[in-house]
């Protein structure tokens, strides 16, 4: 059993950064693969980042290419989301989620473990 805590969601001007933070429990969580969904008001849950158990194979979506970075320190069961050159569009609820396959998916029913959610709101 995995249970997943995000943190470092807030209200930040356009142009700016946050750091979203994934904190997990369980012994195995370093064997698992973690991604990063959001959901914007009235918009589906969509994929944003993810990351495999070593760090050696990360997926973005292109929406956030070249600005977001997902990494991890299995040390400290921690997930992390560097979100730099925001947009208003990136406002929504991010969510991270944690699944025991190897190789990183990015569709939401491939996951079994889901964190409450934190929000990051930017304003233009």
């Amino acid at each position: 059993q995995v249970q997943l805590v995000e943190s470092g969601g807030g209200l930040v001007q356009a142009g700016g950064s946050l750091r979203l933070s994934c904190a997990a429990s369980g012994r195995t969580f370093s064997s698992y693969i973690v991604s990063w969904f959001r959901q914007a008001p009235g918009k589906e849950r969509e994929f944003v980042a993810g990351i495999n158990w070593s760090g050696a194979s990360i997926y973005y979506a292109d929406s956030v290419k070249g600005r977001f970075t997902i990494s991890r320190d299995n040390a400290k069961n921690t997930v992390y989301l560097q979100m730099n050159s925001l947009k208003s569009e990136d406002t929504a609820v991010y969510y991270c989620a944690a699944d025991r396959r190897v190789v990183v998916v990015t569709t939401l029913r491939h996951y079994d473990y889901w964190g409450q959610g934190t929000q990051v709101t930017v304003s233009s």
